[in-house]
């Protein structure tokens, strides 16, 4: 069987046994149950407001619900402990039943709430809450809400810290939930903290070993001492020393380039300059001498259309 599925049918088999002991219990003033598995059987402890009820008359009904409890609920060798509740109105599921109880006795549920919220603070709880939902007065649902003091909804203190009791008031309306939430006067959340008045703090300041922060401040910062910076200068001047010691001695002489070098560079330079001038020269003279020529032909040609012209004209006067 899967790891989930074993979980659920332990939780199922919870519920139905501490329905169970509502059932059976609830004139003892059932106030919740604690199960546990170990190898020598099932470990169930209750708690009741009245333990005398719970166990009866030579132990005959703690005997029956222990049989009732192998039977129907198949448990092995269920071992039932009873433990008494010291204050009941600190007890949700006590609180929720009984409320429950004054309802289905007529009590108006606003002032019902109110007076059970009122002895839950009366007893030291930090804080509560009751939720009433169902048909509180109309034949129309709603949710009623009672709080005081502090209490908590989420995150893991609300799963340890805040005792949850849930009970059923059966109306001629119909059913009405009671839902109660109670945080104990014992009770240590997260977020708690103390203040204190006229302490000594010095009382608490833990004194370091070294120097303070002033004297830090004042002395000069930590470094190598004057000694520790000779050696240590002694040392990279030995490092020089040897490292100039082992430069090899020969080595191949490199000709370095003189000043003439930069000479013949400018003379080259001059020169191709006056070549790219000459050129330039001559290509300008050739395009002049072109453009003189075109000119030349065009004034040429201009000249023999005028003369054509003069003639056909005077043949005109002529006839």
């Amino acid at each position: 069987m899967a790891d989930e599925q074993q979980f659920i049918e332990d939780g199922l088999q919870r519920t139905q046994i501490d329905e169970f002991f509502a059932d059976e219990l609830g004139r003892a003033g059932y106030g919740g149950m604690d199960v546990a598995k170990t190898p020598m059987g099932t470990q169930i402890v209750l708690k009741a407001e009245k333990p005398g009820m719970v166990i009866g008359k030579g132990g005959k009904n703690i005997r029956k619900l222990t049989t009732t409890l192998e039977e129907r609920f198949d448990l092995d060798d269920p071992q039932v402990d009873v433990q008494e509740v010291e204050e009941p109105d600190l007890n949700a599921q006590i609180v929720a039943d009984r409320l429950a109880n004054a309802l289905e006795r007529g009590w108006y549920f606003r002032k019902a709430g109110h007076t059970t919220i009122d002895r839950i603070m009366e007893a030291g709880a930090k804080g509560a809450e009751i939720v009433l939902s169902g048909k509180v007065t109309g034949a129309r649902s709603r949710v009623e809400k009672f709080n005081r003091g502090y209490i908590k909804h989420n995150g893991e203190p609300a799963e340890d810290i805040v005792d949850h009791g849930q009970g059923v008031a059966v109306m001629k309306l119909g059913t009405i939930g009671v839902n109660v939430k109670i945080i104990p006067p014992d009770a240590v959340l997260p977020d708690d903290f103390e203040i204190y008045d006229d302490i000594d703090v010095s009382d608490y300041v833990v004194e370091s070993d070294g120097e303070s922060v002033e004297e830090l401040l004042e002395g000069e910062p930590e470094g190598e001492s004057d000694d520790e910076t000779a050696e240590a200068d002694a040392e990279s001047a030995d490092v020089e020393e040897e490292v100039v010691e082992e430069a090899p001695e020969d080595f191949e002489e490199v000709d370095v380039p003189d000043d003439d070098v930069d000479e013949e560079l400018e003379e080259l330079d001059e020169a191709v300059d006056e070549e790219l001038d000459e050129d330039t020269e001559a290509e300008a003279e050739e395009l002049l001498d072109e453009m003189d020529s075109e000119a030349t032909a065009s004034e040429s040609a201009s000249g023999e259309t005028a003369s054509d012209e003069d003639s056909d004209d005077e043949e005109g006067d002529d006839e």
